[in-house]
């Protein structure tokens, strides 16, 4: 008797999906457990496993349908399968490069461009394949090709994967001869947005549209931070196996100025605030796919190990492509940090329905007065931005500065005082 293939239950929030890349086909032997096929909502993307083990024996939704839970993707016809035996590998790493669980985004780039993955070298953990391997290998393997110059008339037009195209296209820069052009492309791509883009796209103009967002400024002396940083690190990170960084300072600072200031770890529901009475601090991300927020749970009650290795824990989820819902839904409040990619100043734009949202950028030495003499400090610039409708600027001011003086004298930190 055939089983169905059956799209998940989707959570309330997220009302369909998209079929990406179905990694088998019908008449395909499948066992039990193995992915079958990638759906992408606007939140993450989910993998839909063989019920039972048996042959595919049909497909009723192709790759770029738009489906519901229920919805049914394949018939199944069950049937004993004996799982083949793993064929012997000379070298213990060819074996890991080749074993590797890969993450969809990337099994989809490795099967449209019929590529070997134990050729590629991971930079992920223990060695694991990312997006920005294969894509960096497309690019390198492009340039060779791209070597061999032929006239403009007979340079055939580049190849269009609606599914995915490298963040730097790897067309072929003109070169000329004795002064001359040989050879002038002017490529051009046209591809729809990830249902992530687009979800972020909305949020963004939604923030804009329906908030009166304000941005206040001030900036942090990071000298303790860094001093109290580098004499522990190495302890915490022996004593805790997790790196002590900067963000958690930031996640702790940011929850002790929510305790003095309440409504800014509120939401507005139409014409009701709702006071949160916990700390679900969302981390910005930025992915290959686009931005997204895991939220740290009850924030107030981690420690900076718990802290670390929370983040830690989302890095490795986003590498491999394993986030849910629940890693992403609700937050009271949110911090992103434009300093990693050399962000000076910025003003970050809402996550609604929070009411306010952290920026940290890039740390700089500069020279400020203290005690009437110009001396050298590693100062961040911080941004806060907030919905005037609820937050009043005395309270912004405030609350950047408590996260101020937080940072600049951490014993208030440790000490809770």
């Amino acid at each position: 008797m055939s089983i169905e293939v059956l799209v998940p239950n989707l959570p309330e929030s997220v009302s369909d999906a998209t079929l990406i890349t179905w990694h088998k086909q019908a008449g395909d032997t499948v066992i039990k457990n193995e992915n079958l096929v990638d759906l992408e909502t606007d939140k993450v993307v989910l993998e839909v496993p063989a019920p039972e083990s048996g042959i595919l024996t049909k497909i009723l939704k192709k790759d770029g349908s738009i489906v519901v839970g229920g919805d049914v993707l394949a018939m199944l016809e069950p049937q004993a399968v004996q799982e083949q035996p793993k064929p012997e590998i000379a070298s213990m790493h060819e074996e890991d490069e080749t074993e590797m669980p890969l993450s969809p985004s990337v099994r989809r780039l490795i099967a449209e461009n019929a590529l070997d993955p134990s050729v590629i070298k991971g930079s992920g953990k223990d060695g694991r394949l990312t997006k920005t391997d294969v894509l960096d290998y497309l690019h390198k393997k492009a340039l060779q090709e791209a070597q061999i110059i032929v006239p403009a008339a007979e340079v055939p037009q580049p190849a269009v994967k609606a599914t995915e195209i490298p963040l730097s296209p790897p067309f072929a820069k003109a070169e000329t001869t004795g002064g001359t052009r040989i050879s002038n492309l002017r490529p051009e791509q046209r591809v729809p947005m990830t249902r992530l883009r687009a979800k972020v796209a909305e949020r963004l103009l939604q923030a804009q549209q329906n908030a009166a967002m304000l941005t206040t400024f001030n900036e942090v002396n990071m000298q303790n931070v860094i001093d109290l940083r580098n004499q522990y690190k190495g302890r915490f990170e022996q004593k805790h196996h997790v790196k002590l960084g900067f963000m958690s300072f930031f996640v702790k600072a940011s929850i002790e100025a929510l305790k003095r200031f309440p409504v800014i770890n509120a939401s507005i529901d139409d014409n009701d605030i709702i006071y949160h009475g916990y700390y679900d601090i969302g981390i910005a991300v930025s992915t290959e796919r686009g931005l997204i927020v895991p939220v740290i749970r009850d924030a107030d009650q981690l420690d900076f190990a718990g802290i670390e290795q929370s983040i830690v824990d989302f890095g490795e989820k986003t590498r491999t492509g394993t986030l849910s819902y629940d890693d992403l839904k609700g937050g009271t409040f949110t911090i992103t940090n434009g300093g990693i990619f050399g962000s000076m100043l910025s003003t970050p734009i809402l996550n609604p329905p929070q009411c306010a949202i952290l920026g940290m950028h890039a740390i700089k030495e500069r020279p400020v007065v203290e005690n009437g003499q110009i001396v050298i400090r590693p100062i961040m610039y911080l941004a806060l931005s907030y919905d005037h409708r609820l937050v009043d600027g005395r309270e912004a001011v405030q609350f950047l500065v408590t996260i101020k003086e937080c940072l600049e004298s951490p014993a208030h930190l440790l000490l809770n005082i």
